[in-house]
């Protein structure tokens, strides 16, 4: 059922960008304000749509009484909706005739809608939402388009960005510059995670409003520098001017890797200098993403025989992977290895830290600093049986390595001290049972021949 309307209407217009005729507007009820959804936001409408030939309706929203949403520009509807609604204002009712070409073109929408058919919506728009470009969908980082961009490339990891920035806070503005930096070491430019985040989906050119809430911005702790309170959600409007994209890894010859992987350690090693551990997480991983599969077999010592003899593969037909090279890209990710084991041990993620040691292992099994560390994850975990024998290992190939004696000897104390508690929980249930068994025995004992041949007889 259509919604009623006044009689007098605005005369239909084009809307296409090309006035072909193809998409023909008639607003039956103006909306509210000058404001309309941008591309990208989630629009929220309800609709009526009939045949422009016999005026037959074939689909109605309000009928199913459910309003329909859609994320506006991205094709997820027909194009004369796409033009369509992005033209109106909150509130407004629209009629939208529609040509083929701009609806279901030859092949139609069987069985209600046939082949080159022309169609009518009549549209309430009642709200929209920016684009959500959280990874969990959990609304904390929103944007909305102001600017449209260029072409459809993004920037990639390690991308060299121009952009301006202007931050909002409560009205108020923090933070007014343009800077360049490479996309993933933003928090080194007091650029928050969310921003990063909504960056890397922008095109060249592209002016937006993006939203964070305080998770995805600065946090409980705010950022005194620019003024920002504890627990804040902040606003920005950013745009990015240029970039230039980092070579994937794909792009790359060996030699380009290892460099490349070079430039990653060290970078890694400042960060981790400077205690931004999660800075130093991003690089070191950059090296095992860089090398894993050109340094041949022996990195992973969990790996499967399929999983082997698919590195051989690779390895072998990387044209520039000679012995010298190889061994070269073997010490960098070994490095890459046992650097993300510390960095994790840093970061109390034991299990992290544990199965990258055992990855250094795996490449070199007399790598004092893989065991240690591996039995440091170990004995975090829990589980100082395991760490003993890491650092055991340690000795075996160390004899004078302070650390590990050290580390040992707290490993024994540990295991008497859960062997003593096992005791202690276990003894008193034995005891307990040896107490009741002794009371039945003398229960028992008590029990005289005549009792004991009544007891049969009851049997």
């Amino acid at each position: 059922m259509a919604v009623e309307h006044p009689e007098t209407v605005e005369m239909a217009v084009d809307i296409t960008p090309e006035k072909d005729g193809g998409v023909m507007k008639e607003v039956l009820r103006p909306g509210e304000g000058e404001e309309g959804p941008q591309p990208g936001d989630k629009v929220f409408v309800h609709y009526v749509g009939t045949l422009l030939e016999d005026g037959s309706q074939f689909d109605s929203s309000r009928e199913r009484g459910e309003q329909f949403s859609f994320t506006l520009g991205k094709g997820e509807v027909i194009k004369g909706w796409d033009l369509g609604v992005a033209t109106m204002k909150k509130g407004e009712l629209a009629k939208l005739t529609c040509k083929s070409e701009y609806a279901y073109g030859e092949r139609g929408s069987p069985p209600k809608i046939p082949p080159n058919a022309s169609l009518v919506f009549e549209v309430e728009l009642f709200e929209w939402h920016g684009e959500d470009l959280s990874q969990k969908k959990d609304g904390g980082i929103i944007r909305r388009n102001v600017t449209a961009g260029e072409g459809y490339q993004t920037p990639n990891d390690g991308a060299l960005l121009e952009v301006h920035i202007k931050g909002k806070v409560n009205g108020t503005v923090f933070d007014d510059r343009e800077l360049i930096f490479p996309l993933g070491e933003g928090s080194e430019h007091n650029i928050p995670e969310g921003l990063e985040t909504a960056l890397e989906k922008f095109k060249k050119g592209e002016k937006s409003v993006i939203k964070l809430s305080p998770k995805y911005a600065f946090g409980d702790e705010g950022n005194s520098s620019l003024g920002v309170p504890p627990g804040a959600s902040v606003e920005y409007e950013a745009e990015l001017k240029s970039f230039e994209k980092a070579k994937e890894s794909w792009e790359m010859d060996q030699g380009e890797k290892i460099e490349q992987a070079k430039t990653c350690k060290e970078k890694g090693t400042q960060f981790l200098k400077s205690e931004k551990y999660k800075l130093a997480v991003k690089q070191y991983k950059k090296i095992i993403d860089l090398l894993e599969y050109d340094s041949g077999p022996g990195n992973d010592s969990s790996e499967d025989d399929s999983d082997m003899e698919e590195q051989v593969n690779l390895a072998a037909n990387d044209k520039g992977l000679d012995d010298e090279k190889k061994a070269e890209s073997q010490k960098v990710l070994l490095a890459g290895h046992l650097n993300l084991s510390m960095v994790y041990l840093k970061l109390q993620d034991s299990a992290s830290a544990r199965d990258h040691a055992t990855k250094a292992i795996g490449m070199d099994p007399t790598n004092v600093k893989a065991y240690f560390r591996r039995g440091q994850a170990q004995l975090n975990m829990g589980d100082p049986i395991l760490a003993q024998k890491d650092f055991q290992s340690c000795l075996d190939l160390e004899q004078n390595n302070k650390a590990a004696k050290q580390q040992l000897m707290i490993c024994v104390q540990k295991i008497k001290a859960d062997k003593m508690r096992e005791k202690q929980i276990y003894g008193g249930m034995f005891e307990k049972f040896a107490k009741q068994d002794q009371a039945k025995q003398k229960a028992e004992a008590k029990c005289t021949p005549t009792e004991e041949k009544e007891e049969e007889e009851k049997m």
